[in-house]
């Protein structure tokens, strides 16, 4: 008999501060960058993080959820519960401020036994079948991460990403300046086996920064540094986890994050669009 097909959930880490294009009137993955043709109401604004779910309802990802630090509640007042995504959305809230895996890991009894499928709500990026692709590869090869890559040239600001021909990953560097390296991850899915590495390595992180403290003392803790996605990919690739990449070499990827990108992206999705 065959075993059921993993449920697929998507997973979008929204807990940022947007402190480099501070101050703005909404959490920045609501900024209305290009605009939807409603039908039954005509042009109207189409937001930042709506470009990532509508890539991932295209990959039939139907049920999404979205990590987010109290107090933005505009995420889920605006959202709802993803039926205008014909999807279905939910939340979490995170409490500890060390960065996107601990973020992600506030999913786990949720996404623990399922495909996940991991992106930012605040990029922009080509092209839109890239779920697609990357699940396909998940689906039918022994990998137990696919990323999806990007051309970039701005290797200091992201995560740069070795890998041979045949696709298989060797190491991620984030914020680098190794100039051989032109593409970075953006986007990636993957099986349980990370899910559970992932749970580990921060589970064990969080003991050490913060033992048995309650997460409501965070405030009176010293300046911390995050700890990024990338550290946690690097960590399976060195426990034998395999890690493999899809590189889209016309592709597209933006992060509204910082002044300039968000002007280059208002400027190029300002047309209406559908």
């Amino acid at each position: 008999m065959t075993a059921p097909a993993a449920k697929i959930i998507g997973l979008l880490p929204a807990a940022g501060l947007g402190s480099r294009i501070s101050p703005l009137p909404m959490s920045k993955e609501l900024f209305p960058i290009g605009f939807q043709d409603l039908a039954d109401q005509g042009l109207r604004p189409k937001v930042a993080c709506q470009y990532l779910l509508e890539a991932m309802g295209e990959a039939g990802i139907q049920e999404t959820f979205l990590i987010l630090r109290p107090g933005k509640w505009d995420i889920p007042a605006y959202l709802g519960d993803g039926s205008q995504f014909n999807m279905r959305l939910a939340y979490v809230t995170v409490h500890v401020p060390f960065g996107v895996p601990f973020s992600l890991n506030q999913a786990y009894p949720f996404v623990k036994d399922a495909i996940v499928a991991m992106g930012f709500p605040d990029i922009l990026f080509r092209p839109r079948d890239a779920y697609g692709q990357l699940l396909h590869r998940l689906q039918t090869g022994s990998a137990d991460v696919v990323l999806g890559l990007f051309p970039t040239d701005q290797p200091e600001k992201v995560g740069l990403v070795d890998f041979d021909h045949h696709g298989v990953v060797s190491g991620i560097y984030e914020k680098s300046q190794l100039t051989h390296l032109t593409y970075m991850w953006a986007i990636a899915v993957w099986r349980p086996s990370f899910t559970e590495f992932l749970h580990r390595f921060v589970e064990a992180k969080q003991t050490a920064l913060i033992g048995d403290q309650s997460p409501v003392l965070m405030r009176e803790m010293p300046t911390y540094q995050e700890t990024p996605i990338g550290d946690v990919i690097g960590g399976a690739i060195a426990n034998n986890l395999r890690v493999e990449a899809i590189p889209f070499e016309t592709g597209q990827y933006l992060d509204i994050g910082t002044p300039e990108n968000l002007i280059n992206a208002v400027y190029h999705y300002g047309k209406p669009i559908a």
